[in-house]
This record gives C-alpha cells, sequence and structure tokens, in this order.
C-alpha cells in the first residue's frame, strides 16, 4: 500500500496545479490502493469521500503547493481513521487489576501476553502474574510458563484437568494473596469462531470482571480480522485491539479498518517474533509510515530501549583513538540487530522506505549482517584484533567456517579497513570532520538501489 500511496503522491506532487479531473484520477487510483490492501469496502468509500472533500476546497486548489496539501489531507484522514490519539491500557481498578486476552487460535495471543506483561514490569515497574486459560492446545500452558521464565514473569502454576473458569478464579486469588499489580488471563482461541468458544469467554469476564479485554488479531488475515473485531466486540466486549505480524510484507491493509468497525481503540503493534518487540500504538506514527514518510520518533525510541549505551560509548572511545578492531565492528552488528530488521528500520527512516524492498532484494538487509556475523565469529580472538594477520590460508579456513566463499570474507576486511582509516581520520579532526564520509561506508556495503551509492543519509 506505500508503494502505490507513493506512486499516486509521486504523480501529483510532480504538477504544479491540480484540477478536479487531476483530484478524481488521484482518489480512484488511492481507492485502488486501498482495497487492494484489503481495507473493507465501506471504510475505503467513506475514507476517499473526506479525503475528496477538502482537497476539492479553496484551501487545496489555491495552494502554492497543492500536491502536498492533498498529502497532508490524506495523512490526518489516516489518523482519524486509525483513532486520533494513542489510548494508555485502563488500571482504574483495585489491584489486583485483570486483563483479559482473546482472539483466534493463531493470532499469538500466548506471545502476546508475555510481550505486555514484560512490558509493564520493566517500564511501568507493575507486579505482574500471567495465567494460561487454554486447556485446549497441547502443550499451550506449558508454552505461557516458557516465555515467563524467559522475560522473569511470574506464571500461575499448571493444574491438570481444571476447567478455564476455575483456573481464572484461582489465577485471581493467587494475585490478591500475592499482592500483584495485574493478572493477565491468556484464554484459548479456536481456528474459527464459535459459540463454544464465545460462551466460554464470556464466563470468564464475568468471573474475572477486567478493565481490559484485548483481542489480538494477526493483522496479516484480510478482511477476517474485521469480522473476528466485529463478533468478540458483539458478544464480549473488547476494549482494545492488539494487531500482531505488523512487520509482515503480506497485505495488512484491514488493520485500518478494524478501529472502525470494532468501535474500539488499537491499543499496541506486534513487530517480531521477539519477546521486546511490541510497541504502544501511536496513529500519527502508522500514518506516516504508511505514507512512507517514515516514523523516527519510534525508531529513537527503541534505540533508547535496546542499544547498549556503555558499550556504545566504549566504541566511541575506541573509534576516536584509532583503535577500531572487527571486535567493535562485531559489536557495531550486534547493535543493529537489537534495533530489529532491517526492513523495520528502513521503513521507519525518512525517504528511504520507499526503497524497503528494492535494499531486501538487493541482498541489503538482515541475511548480509548474518552473513558478516558468521565471518567475524569464525575468526579467533587475536585475528579480529590483528585483522593485518589474516592472509590467504587463513581466509580460506575463515570462509569455510562461515560458510561464505573467499571474496566474502575480501570484501568484509576491505570494509573494515576503510571504516579504520576514516575512524583515524575522525580522531584527528576531533570526530566531526570525516562523519559524512564514513556514513559512506556503513557495514551494509553493496550499491544502493535509486542510485543512493551505498550510503544511508542518516
Amino acid at each position: 500500500m506505500t508503494d502505490k500511496l507513493s506512486s499516486v503522491f509521486a504523480k501529483i506532487t510532480s504538477r504544479g496545479v491540480l484540477n478536479e479531473k487531476d483530484i478524481d484520477e488521484a482518489m480512484s487510483e488511492i481507492r485502488i490502493a486501498l482495497l487492494e490492501a484489503d481495507v473493507s469496502l465501506s471504510v475505503a468509500k467513506s475514507f476517499i469521500a473526506h479525503v475528496k472533500e477538502q482537497a476539492l476546497g479553496e484551501k487545496v486548489v489555491k495552494s502554492v503547493t497543492p500536491g502536498q496539501m492533498v498529502i497532508k489531507i490524506v495523512h490526518d484522514e489516516l489518523v482519524k481513521l486509525l483513532g486520533a490519539e494513542s489510548c494508555e491500557l485502563n488500571f482504574k481498578a483495585v489491584p489486583p487489576v485483570c486483563i483479559l486476552m482473546v482472539g483466534l487460535q493463531g493470532s499469538g495471543k500466548t506471545t502476546t501476553s508475555a510481550k505486555i506483561a514484560t512490558r509493564l514490569q520493566t517500564k511501568q515497574r507493575k507486579k505482574v502474574l500471567l495465567a494460561s486459560l487454554d486447556i485446549y492446545r497441547p502443550a499451550a500452558q506449558e508454552q505461557l510458563a516458557q516465555l515467563g521464565l524467559q522475560v522473569n514473569v511470574d506464571v500461575l502454576p499448571i493444574i491438570k484437568s481444571e476447567k478455564p473458569a476455575d483456573i481464572a478464579r484461582r489465577a485471581l486469588n493467587e494475585g490478591k494473596k500475592g499482592g500483584y499489580d495485574i493478572v493477565i488471563l491468556d484464554t484459548a482461541g479456536r481456528l474459527q469462531i464459535d459459540q463454544t468458544l464465545m460462551n466460554e469467554v464470556v464466563e470468564v469476564k464475568q468471573i474475572a470482571n477486567p478493565t481490559e479485554v484485548l483481542l489480538v488479531a494477526d493483522a496479516m488475515i484480510g478482511q477476517e480480522a474485521c469480522n473476528v473485531a466485529e463478533e468478540f466486540n458483539r458478544q464480549v466486549g473488547i476494549t482494545g485491539i492488539v494487531l500482531t505480524r505488523i512487520d509482515g510484507s503480506a497485505r495488512a491493509g484491514a488493520a485500518l479498518s478494524m478501529k472502525m468497525v470494532a468501535g474500539v481503540p488499537i491499543k499496541f503493534l506486534g513487530t517480531g517474533e521477539k519477546l521486546d518487540e511490541i510497541e504502544e500504538f501511536h496513529p500519527e506514527r502508522l500514518a506516516g509510515r504508511i505514507l512512507g514518510q517514515g516514523d523516527v520518533v519510534s525508531l529513537v525510541e527503541k534505540a533508547m530501549e535496546t542499544v547498549d549505551k556503555a558499550e556504545a560509548e566504549k566504541i566511541a572511545g575506541k573509534m576516536l583513538k584509532g583503535k577500531f578492531d572487527l571486535e567493535d565492528m562485531l559489536g557495531q552488528l550486534k547493535q543493529v540487530q537489537k534495533l530489529g530488521s532491517i526492513g523495520s528500520i528502513i521503513g521507519m527512516i525518512p525517504g528511504l522506505s520507499k526503497f524497503k524492498n528494492q535494499i531486501e532484494e538487493a541482498g541489503v538487509g538482515d541475511n548480509l549482517i548474518k552473513k558478516q556475523e558468521a565471518i567475524i565469529l569464525s575468526m579467533t580472538k587475536v585475528e579480529r584484533r590483528n585483522p593485518d594477520i589474516i592472509k590467504a590460508s587463513r581466509k580460506k579456513r575463515i570462509a569455510a567456517g562461515a560458510g561464505v566463499e573467499v571474496h566474502e570474507v575480501n570484501k568484509l576486511l576491505k570494509q573494515y579497513e576503510q571504516m579504520s582509516t576514516l575512524m583515524k581520520k575522525m580522531g584527528k579532526l576531533g570526530g566531526l570532520g570525516a562523519m559524512s564520509s564514513l556514513m559512506k561506508n556503513m557495514p551494509f556495503g553493496g550499491k544502493m538501489p535509486g542510485g543512493m551509492s551505498g550510503k544511508f543519509p542518516f
């Protein structure tokens, strides 16, 4: 959808003046882009009607840059469609506050429960208890127990043959006795909506009296996501939506419809499989990503959360002293991977998101970083600290250990040499004179699409 909308905007911004015919054509293309991305027909029609009404107004027609004004209108309407403002979880109740997780099987409920618990425990210093009510899916309760162990969040002990309603009661009692702030109940899902599932969830809701009922929905299931949201809201009553797999490349436009269909806010986005890959939903930021305008704020927030400040300062100090070695380069690669996939990082950088697919197709992405990491890890510590000793026989051994060709080892060493030279220059120039040159030789390598010649403008 981002690619198609970018194409439409490129056409209208290239024209100095827009007439009604130009706007009609643009609206038609935007409508097609929305429908192809699985936005529901009713939502697409309503969205286009609002945009067109404003786009034909005097404000746009008499604007110095009418094309940019249309883009702004589309952006503002997207923000309204997504919810206008972010919405925090409701904890206004006597502890332990209960959060009920619902959704279809395979939507990522269990992992999302652990992600939210981790976020609440680390960011808001809440004491959280997780409990699995899924007695049907094999090893579902054990899965939550393992996830809780990984992130150091308490999980209600499993009692075999216990019914979901009884598990909910026991979880709430344990929550009170253990002084927990929050109890998260992970309910069972089905492959499709059925009345048995709904009856069970309704019963648990009556017992738990949750302040939040969060519907976990896979952003990649298309129009069915809207039907799921509508049905759960009608029968159970949901207070918010968590969209998982928002990082997927499939058509995820149904996400735009869910808030309008269910009438409840989207509260979180699942951005990957790792337990820290979840973020609070900000309509304005997502609208920026959809329109190819990036999301620098979220990228900076993620960097502040994940990058090891002490390690970064240590590497920076070595850089300025001209003592940058392959151990440091390995550290840099690991720091980049903590930020998420290269595709997700690129999607957050203004001006680069439109090249996301081309960059990934060109091999300048996660696979390249993993390959470079494997090459460095195939070296001995002595070799990493003294790259000059790596000659022909060592290169063959390193290539065999990493499962790559010798020329790929040579390429990595050349990139290291370029970076090392620039680090020394930066040390002499106080760290600023060579900064622009450094950015041209980041360890991604290769030619960038769109005439970017191996450099990132950030």
